[in-house]
């Protein structure tokens, strides 16, 4: 039995019981919440008994950070690594994902300890998402990518806590202010025209 066959203290995994509870993971956390949701209920959902969960997590906490890290493990492959797009069409591609209250954001707010591995993920999730936007940024020829990388964080980050707020779709607002923020930051052909025209 290799160690993928193994649970956090080396007994024998249940067929599909690990992925099983990290789908009601999913679920729960996301309709009713981190807090609100407990381990009678994830094993309800998930069909397994304690015994089971415990075989594959040492407990909720542990639980909680393996959900935040299947949930986005490569940092929207489905934007960043899309090689039909310019890298500005990239960076505004970010916002069609109209997503609902980013899972990231949610933990951040349930769980009060920066210490808590969950937060810690989700803070080095927050960093990673910023980096691949500035390589981006700069990819496209920003005067300044780890600005503009932040400021479109901002807004994504924004209007995922304001729509879920307001219950409401606030993406297509903030991807109007990123464009605008995009055509500020990036000079264009014409731009450099007009520089030279100019003497500049």
């Amino acid at each position: 039995m290799t160690e993928l066959e193994k649970g956090p203290r080396g007994l024998r995994r249940g067929r599909g019981a690990r992925e099983r509870i990290l789908g009601a993971s999913q679920r729960l956390f996301r309709d009713q919440g981190i807090n609100c949701t407990g381990i009678d209920q994830l094993c309800a959902v998930a069909e397994v008994s304690k015994r089971t969960f415990y075989q594959h997590f040492t407990g909720k906490d542990e639980l909680i950070a393996e959900h935040l890290r299947r949930f986005d493990p490569d940092i929207l492959p489905e934007v960043f690594d899309r090689t039909d797009l310019t890298p500005r069409e990239r960076l505004l591609a970010a916002f069609d994902l109209h997503a609902p209250l980013c899972p990231f954001i949610a933990a951040a707010v349930e769980i009060p300890d920066p210490g808590h591995p969950a937060r810690v993920h989700a803070c080095d999730y927050k960093k990673g998402f910023a980096a691949r936007l500035t390589d981006a940024a700069r990819e496209a020829g920003a005067t300044n990518p780890e600005q503009l990388g932040e400021q479109l964080a901002l807004l994504l980050d924004g209007a995922s806590a304001r729509g879920r707020v307001l219950n409401t779709e606030a993406f297509t607002t903030a991807a109007a202010i990123a464009a605008v923020l995009v055509d500020n930051a990036i000079p264009t052909v014409l731009d450099g025209a007009q520089d030279q025209l100019a003497g500049k």
